[in-house]
C-alpha cells in the first residue's frame, strides 16, 4: 500500500465531506454564472480600424474573419516574428481548443486563432502539431500592439492585462470577442489575460480535480515541466531562448 499522509476516512464520512465541498461548488458555479452574465452586459467599443490579415484564404480584413457569422472569438497566440515555433505554453492552449471551432460554428460563434509571425511559419508549425483551427498572421497592421499582445522593440512599459507593465516579453498571450451587426459594424466586447485564460484550458482543469492537482509548486518556474505535444522526450524548448553557439 502505498504511503500516505491524507486523511483517511470511511465510505459515509468520505460522502459527508464530498456533499459539504459539493455546497461549495455549487455556489462557485452559480457565482461563475453570475460573472458570465456580467461579462455580457459589458459596454462594447466599436472597432473604427481597418485590420488586414494573412491567412490560408488570402488577405482578409477583420470582418472577413467573422466568416458569415456575428461572433468572432479570437485566440492571441504568442509567436514572434523571428520565432520558428510558437510558444509551448499557446501550443498547451491550442491542444485544448483545436476542435472546438466545428462545435462554436453551431451557437453562431467562428473560431480563429491570430499571431505576429508571418503566415509561412504558422502553417508550418500548424502541420507539425496537427492542428486543423483557422490561423492568420496580423504582422505588422496593428491589431496585436490594439489588443496588448504584442510589444515594441526596447525596454519600456506596456499595457498588459489592463496595468502598465516592464516589457520583459515581445509577445504575451490572451484571447478576445468581437460582435458584428446586420450593418457591418464591428465592436469589441471582450479581452482577457494571463490568469484569465485558465479555464480555456481543459487540461488544467482536470489537473485541478486530481489528488496532486498542478503540482507546480516545487518547479523552476510554473511550465517548467510542460513540453510540444511531440517533445516529451527532450528539455523543455521555448522560442525565445536561444540556442547558445557552438564552441569552436
Amino acid at each position: 500500500m502505498a504511503e500516505t499522509n491524507h486523511r483517511i476516512v470511511s465510505r459515509q464520512e468520505w460522502i459527508e465531506a464530498r456533499k459539504a465541498l459539493l455546497a461549495r461548488e455549487k455556489e462557485y458555479t452559480r457565482l461563475g454564472d453570475e460573472l458570465a452574465r456580467q461579462r455580457r452586459e459589458l459596454p462594447w467599443e466599436r472597432v473604427e480600424k481597418e485590420y488586414v490579415f494573412d491567412g490560408p484564404d488570402g488577405r482578409q480584413s477583420l470582418s472577413d474573419l467573422f466568416a458569415g457569422r456575428s461572433q468572432l472569438a479570437v485566440y492571441h497566440f504568442m509567436f514572434g516574428v523571428d520565432w520558428d515555433v510558437g510558444c509551448p505554453a499557446c501550443s498547451f492552449w491550442a491542444d485544448n481548443f483545436n476542435g472546438i471551432d466545428i462545435h462554436l460554428a453551431h451557437r453562431d460563434v467562428t473560431f480563429v486563432a491570430i499571431s505576429h509571425a508571418p503566415l509561412a511559419k504558422l502553417e508550418a508549425f500548424k502541420r507539425r502539431m496537427g492542428w486543423t483551427f483557422k490561423w492568420v498572421s496580423a504582422g505588422e497592421n496593428g491589431f496585436n500592439y490594439d489588443y496588448q499582445v504584442s510589444a515594441q522593440p526596447g525596454p519600456q512599459e506596456v499595457m498588459y492585462n489592463y496595468r502598465m507593465v516592464p516589457r520583459t516579453w515581445a509577445e504575451r498571450p490572451g484571447m478576445s470577442a468581437f460582435y458584428k451587426d446586420s450593418d457591418g459594424a464591428i465592436y469589441h466586447t471582450y479581452s482577457c489575460y494571463e490568469r484569465g485564460l485558465d479555464a480555456l484550458n481543459g487540461a488544467y482543469q482536470w489537473l485541478d480535480r486530481m489528488p496532486k492537482g498542478r503540482d507546480e509548486d516545487g518547479l523552476s518556474f510554473t511550465m517548467a515541466w510542460l513540453r510540444y505535444h511531440d517533445r516529451y522526450d527532450g528539455d523543455f524548448e521555448a522560442p525565445w531562448l536561444k540556442p547558445a553557439p557552438a564552441s569552436r
